[in-house]
This record gives structure tokens, C-alpha cells and sequence, in this order.
């Protein structure tokens, strides 16, 4: 048995990618054949618990992750922006459910290409300070992010409600350092008609400073955002108060290209009570909660399916030589293996190691089609 589960394992590797043997759980012995065709291949428990582990691990190397970042539920629950762009993006997964994509077409079918990301402002450096102030506000960007082209940048800001209708006035203001002698530069100024005893969210173009900042990173200092009404009142929340947690600024900057849409598939599918014994696609469904993963904001739980079951030769092979190799020689072939012939993509929405919200493609974590190879 323990030779099966080895190639098992060998099978596993080929369609999914490095898997720790030590990390799959031990499973009670079962009597197997193993001169049948595919004795390899027809434990759908180990087959399973080694694309669960798979799925672990291929997800934190196409993020390019060396682990799990450390974010427990309540910083999600802190950091997470309530505003516009990030229930929009929770909104698709709402409408999708437990469903993936519709499969694509990637360039890079292995690392994850990413659409959509929200920075969260952070505390300026204290070079651009005076007793502390301004509080806010600086925001970090990936080298990745510098080197894809930019589709859209907004600077999201919300205001504080007022207790009748007045006028706002909002400016954008670059900061430099106090050695400098003139510490701000105005960016953006509005004027905003405000109702009374409501809160907003106001957002800002703010492509052309983001693309400033990349060609020229040593200006970037950060930025002060005021937003003074009739009476004086800063009406932008910038440091947060009790009460007002995910109402911080940040950027929402869209880069990089949606890949192609592709007609998706069908095989051979199997439910975990059939008593079909050939190479079939089983159900799977992956809970990120089950893991552990809290820095996974959407989706919690998606279906990813694997394959399992015996492969007689010349069934849903996925090369047409691959029964001549083994009919070459018999003896030296383990024979073919059921494994992935056809993936699909998911889309996810996380935080990645900096505490950024990412929201991104994640190529080939999704089994469409089964087949012998």
C-alpha cells in the first residue's frame, strides 16, 4: 500500500505540482491489486487529501507567498474598507456562490494576475511632521504594482456627518519634508454640497499622482486630506475614532488585463457514491476557514474538485502515445495516470503581507476535466 500511495503521489505531482508527503495525513491500510491497470490511482481518499494539500500549497507560491500572512479575523474586521468599491467587489461573490469563473486563457499559467488592488493609508513618516501631525497619510506599493500598467486610481475619503446642510471644501495636499522649507502642494481641491446627518464616501482621480509617484519614487511622501465645512470642521476621517473601524483612506488602483474568457469543458463526472472505478472528476469543495486562512476575504469556500479512479489503457488519454510507451515496454511503465486535463481559474479578494487588499486571478486551482496520462 505504501508503494501505491508513493505513486499516487508521483501522479499528483505531474498534474498539481510539488505536495509534502509528510503533510498528508496517514491513512488505514486497504488491500489493493497491484496488477490492475491503475492501482495508483484508485484511492480517492489519499487522492484527495493530496489536492487538498496541493491546493495549499500552489495558492501561496502563485501569490507568491512564503506563508500564510498573519492576519486573524479581527484585523480583518478593522482593516476592511466599508465603502463603494470593496461592496462591489464582496457583491460578486454574493452573486456567484460557490461558482468559479467561467475558465480562461492565461498568458502566465502559473502565478496570479491581479486586477484590483486597495492600499490602506497608513501614518506618514515623521519627517513631513510637526507635533505628530498629519497622522495620515502614506500608502505602500509592491514593485509589482510598479511595473504593470495603471487602468484607473481612485483616492477614497469619507466624510464625517454634519448636523444641517452646509458646503465642504476638500483638498488634496502633497507633503514634503519640513527640511524643505514648503511642506505642501495642493493636488486636488472640490467643493461638495453635503446634506445634513449624512456620511459619505467621496472618491478623487488620482491616477496621475499614482503614476508620478512610480516614475519618481523618492517624492512620494505621503498626503494630507482636509475637508472643512462652513464652521471650520474637518470633516475626513483620516485616524480613525471608536465606532469608525474600515473608514480609513485608501486607493483603489485597477491594473493589468482581465484574461479571456474560454468555453469551459465537460468530462466524465463522478459523485463520491458512484461506483464508477474508471478515472472520473469528483467533487471537492475548499474551505479557506477549515485552514486557517482568515487573510482570504472572498471567496471562503470554493469548488475545486480532483480525479481520481483507474486508468485502462487507451481511456481518456490525453496523448496518443501514451499506451505505445507502456505496450514498449510493460514492465518498466507504471501505466497512465487519472489526472487534470483541463483547469480553470478562480478569482480571490485577500490581503497579502503588507496588510494591501488584493483582489486577482489565480490560474489553474479549478479540475473541469479528468483523463489518463
Amino acid at each position: 500500500m505504501q508503494k501505491s500511495r508513493i505513486l499516487i503521489y508521483l501522479c499528483l505531482l505531474v498534474a498539481y505540482g510539488p505536495v509534502g508527503l509528510g503533510d498528508i495525513p496517514q491513512q488505514p491500510s486497504e488491500k489493493s491489486d497491484d496488477s490492475e491497470p491503475c492501482a495508483t490511482c484508485d484511492t480517492r481518499q489519499h487522492s484527495k487529501l493530496l489536492r487538498l494539500q496541493s491546493i495549499k500549497s500552489q495558492i501561496l507560491s502563485k501569490l507568491r507567498l512564503n506563508q500564510a500572512p498573519n492576519i486573524s479575523r479581527d484585523v480583518v474586521k478593522q482593516l476592511l474598507p466599508k465603502a463603494p468599491p470593496m461592496q462591489q467587489l464582496l457583491d460578486q461573490y454574493d452573486v456567484l456562490g460557490d461558482d468559479n469563473n467561467d475558465g480562461a486563457l492565461e498568458d502566465d499559467d502559473y502565478h496570479a494576475t491581479t486586477e484590483t488592488i486597495i492600499t490602506i493609508a497608513t501614518k506618514p513618516d515623521s519627517i513631513v511632521q510637526i507635533d505628530g501631525k498629519p497622522k495620515c497619510c502614506f500608502f505602500t506599493f509592491s514593485p509589482k504594482i510598479q511595473t504593470n500598467r495603471i487602468d484607473k486610481a481612485q483616492l477614497w475619503i469619507h466624510l464625517r456627518p454634519v448636523p444641517e446642510s452646509t458646503t465642504v471644501y476638500l483638498q488634496i495636499l502633497r507633503l514634503k519634508p519640513v527640511t524643505d522649507g514648503t511642506r505642501h502642494t495642493r493636488i486636488r481641491s472640490l467643493k461638495l454640497d453635503v446634506n445634513s446627518g449624512t456620511s459619505m464616501w467621496q472618491s478623487i482621480d488620482f491616477k496621475q499622482v499614482l503614476q508620478s509617484w512610480f516614475r519618481q519614487p523618492d517624492i512620494n511622501w505621503g498626503i494630507e486630506i482636509n475637508a472643512f465645512d462652513s464652521n471650520g470642521n474637518d470633516l475626513a476621517v483620516t485616524s480613525p475614532e471608536p465606532g469608525e473601524e474600515g473608514l480609513q483612506p485608501f486607493l483603489e488602483v485597477k491594473i493589468a488585463d482581465v484574461p479571456k474568457r474560454s468555453r469551459r469543458d465537460s468530462g466524465l463526472d463522478c459523485d463520491e457514491h458512484s461506483p464508477e472505478s474508471r478515472c472520473c472528476r469528483y467533487p471537492l469543495t475548499v474551505d479557506f476557514e477549515d485552514f486557517g486562512w482568515d487573510w482570504i476575504i472572498a471567496p471562503k469556500r470554493y469548488k475545486a474538485n480532483y480525479c481520481s479512479g483507474e486508468c485502462e489503457f487507451m481511456y481518456l488519454q490525453k496523448y496518443p502515445h501514451t499506451h505505445l510507451v507502456h505496450k514498449a515496454n510493460p514492465r518498466g511503465s507504471a501505466g497512465p495516470c487519472c489526472t487534470p486535463t483541463k483547469m480553470s481559474p478562480i478569482n480571490m479578494l485577500y490581503f497579502n503581507e503588507k496588510e494591501q487588499i488584493i483582489y486577482g486571478t489565480i490560474p489553474a486551482m479549478v479540475v473541469d476535466r479528468c483523463g489518463c496520462s
